[in-house]
């Protein structure tokens, strides 16, 4: 997992509630085996029609947004089942941020273990940012959010905050006491009988 960069771009608002992890990638899509692909199946059933033409009302086929890295939602973001593909396609299409007002516990956690950021924020400032059309800076190592006119601090828990500046998922993060379990499996050999 790469290590949380700073990340300054315009943001993607995504004016829903209740987003499902059915929503963010259909189950039909869940057949790869790697974490990579899908992002072209990031909410397939909104971006396409029955004829798979894109969907020209939807928001993610407006040119304008096809570099943002931060998505604006509303509540209960990434609720329904505990698919992780759900952020890997949200990563994959190419979010790095997901601000919303509440995410799904199994969502939000999932986020954190490859290298997404969830920020949650009030509904007044969530519906601002939705209707910001200048850039915004997330810099997690201050947590705060630039956007042209001011600056907004956002909460996070500091180990989660830690794993995502160090780029640490959870392989990464038992690797790191390599050391010590070769040591322990060493020391807890039996010695073979003669």
């Amino acid at each position: 997992m790469d290590a949380f960069k700073k990340i300054k771009t315009i943001i993607t608002p995504l004016d829903q509630v209740n987003v499902d992890t059915d929503q963010i990638v259909p189950k039909q899509f869940l057949k790869l085996v790697q974490k990579s692909g899908f992002g072209k199946y990031l909410f397939y059933n909104w971006r396409y029609d029955s004829n798979e033409n894109q969907n020209p009302d939807f928001i993610l086929n407006d040119k304008k947004y096809e570099n943002s890295k931060i998505l604006v939602t509303g509540d209960n973001f990434g609720c329904g089942s505990s698919r992780e593909h759900a952020v890997w396609a949200l990563q994959d299409y190419g979010f790095s941020v997901i601000i919303s007002t509440s995410f799904a516990d199994i969502f939000y956690s999932n986020c954190f273990k490859n290298g997404v950021l969830p920020i949650t924020l009030d509904e007044k400032t969530v519906e601002k940012l939705k209707n910001e059309s200048g850039e915004i800076e997330v810099d997690l190592e201050n947590q705060t959010l630039h956007t042209p006119t001011e600056k907004i601090p956002f909460e996070i828990d500091t180990y989660k905050k830690k794993i995502l500046l160090e780029g640490l998922d959870d392989i990464a993060l038992t690797l790191k006491y390599e050391d010590k379990i070769s040591k322990f499996e060493n020391d807890s050999m039996i010695p073979s009988v003669l």
